[in-house]
């Protein structure tokens, strides 16, 4: 007789509930920001090609500035979520307060730079110059809803940081509306061509930004928390967000090597690396979702002196990404070669791909770990020891990138060293990890 697998423990349950609840919302909200630009490049992409590479130019700008300050989320999140956990719900709201009005400043900071140098910008881009005025009519158009952008990033995190990923979700698809509607009525409808793109995107910015200051606003009013500015409690946001923002930086320019090195070995390399980067992106999403539950998670533990519950859960979601990735791999070995097809019908980029898709797919476990525990020590607010993580992983990945020109393999050694590089990070993270000194019990580290 065949009897029944005993069933997971309490704990085990406990856990599994609070990630599905976290993550699936959080990765709904994920999805739906780089929609905007897919909205955006559809409707502008009838205007003409001009319009179009204009759009693509400004819009990598602007994903770049936004990208640059995602630790609004990312140190709010495990801010709110300590003093959540320690049941101060007023001091909570308040350090997302703080959080926001620090995305205020910034955002204020980035419209003073961007405005008078749009130009400048847009050249060292290399748009050309039949590009280049739609680009700098784009660029400083859309930098007037940075602020609105930097807003929604912190105001997020405190959403999270309050265990709240569907409110996200739903600001999100009604951002995701009204991006689309208003776009196409003023591109179309009142004929204001790509400036009309770009006031919608601002519109539906500045509306998501309003949304949720209405929920942030009404939960400070209900718990008596003060919306007023505070010089120490801004101070303090930016002090936890340097690290960060070091994290985040050196990310970014992990990606730029990589696609500079990948412009270096052809078109054909090029084009094929862009089609991998868009799925990496993709799977991406799904994992940072349960990382975005574990930043939430473990801060609200950590703050309600709950170290046992914190390794748990750690362990956990550990647990979940290595599931995920090892799903998402054996998709991408499964689907390789329908999906390729669906890119691109030159034959040269298909043959690129597919041995280099391999090398994503059996990378996918360790980006898995990797994600996750990027969101714990996120969450217990272990910020200097990611920066200096990832400076690590720069620095080993950058030489190895830098000499695949050199040492030949294409496009396929490339992606062997962005493994490189994810492994470089899973070790580092496990590493801290186990030694527990991530661990800081109370309502601030």
């Amino acid at each position: 007789m065949i009897q029944a697998p005993a069933p997971p423990p309490p704990s085990r349950r406990r856990h599994d509930r609070e990630i599905i609840s976290l993550a699936v919302p959080a990765f709904g909200a994920l999805v739906a920001e780089p929609l905007f630009v897919m909205v955006d490049s559809a409707i502008v992409g009838h205007l003409g090609t001009p319009q179009l590479a204009g759009l693509a130019v400004a819009a990598a700008l602007l994903t770049t500035a936004v990208s640059i300050f995602v630790f609004l989320a990312y140190a709010t999140t495990a801010a709110v979520a300590r003093r959540v956990g320690a049941g101060d719900l007023a001091s909570a709201i308040r350090q997302g307060m703080d959080g926001i009005w620090l995305a205020i400043l910034l955002g204020i900071a980035v419209i003073a730079v961007a405005l008078p140098t749009a130009p400048w910008l847009v050249d060292v881009f290399g748009a050309s110059d039949t590009a280049a005025p739609y680009a700098i009519t784009y660029l400083r158009i859309s930098s007037l809803g940075i602020p609105a952008m930097l807003v929604v990033l912190a105001a997020t995190g405190v959403l999270r940081g309050l265990q709240d990923t569907r409110t996200p979700l739903y600001v999100a698809i009604g951002g995701f509306a009204a991006n689309g509607a208003l776009n196409a009525g003023l591109v179309y409808g009142a004929g204001l061509g790509i400036a009309g793109s770009a006031w919608g995107t601002v519109i539906a910015q500045v509306s998501m930004a309003v949304a949720y200051l209405i929920v942030v606003v009404r939960g400070a009013r209900r718990h008596g928390a003060s919306l007023r500015p505070d010089a120490a409690g801004i101070r303090a946001s930016a002090q936890a967000g340097v690290p960060l923002l070091v994290r985040t930086l050196s990310l970014r320019a992990v990606l730029m090597i990589a696609t500079a090195v990948a412009a270096r070995l052809g078109d054909t390399e090029i084009a094929a690396h862009q089609i991998i980067l868009s799925l990496w992106s993709l799977m991406a999403f799904a994992l940072d979702a349960i990382a975005i539950a574990g930043q939430a998670i473990i801060g609200r533990y950590l703050g309600a002196d709950d170290a046992k519950g914190a390794r748990e859960a750690c362990r956990r979601m550990v647990q979940w990404g290595i599931v995920s990735g090892v799903v998402f791999g054996a998709l991408i070995v499964l689907v390789r070669p329908l999906l390729v097809p669906l890119f691109t019908s030159d034959r040269a980029v298909q043959d690129t791909l597919l041995p280099a898709l391999l090398v994503v797919a059996l990378s996918q476990p360790i980006a898995g770990v990797v994600f996750v525990l990027d969101g714990v020590l996120m969450g217990a607010g272990d910020g200097r020891y990611l920066a200096w993580a990832m400076l690590v992983t720069l620095a080993i990945f950058a030489p190895v990138a830098l000499l695949v020109p050199v040492i030949g393999g294409g496009l396929t050694a490339l992606w062997w060293a962005m493994a490189l590089m994810m492994t470089v990070r899973m070790v580092t993270l496990w590493l801290r990890t186990r030694s527990g000194k991530w661990i800081v019990t109370g309502a601030t580290r």
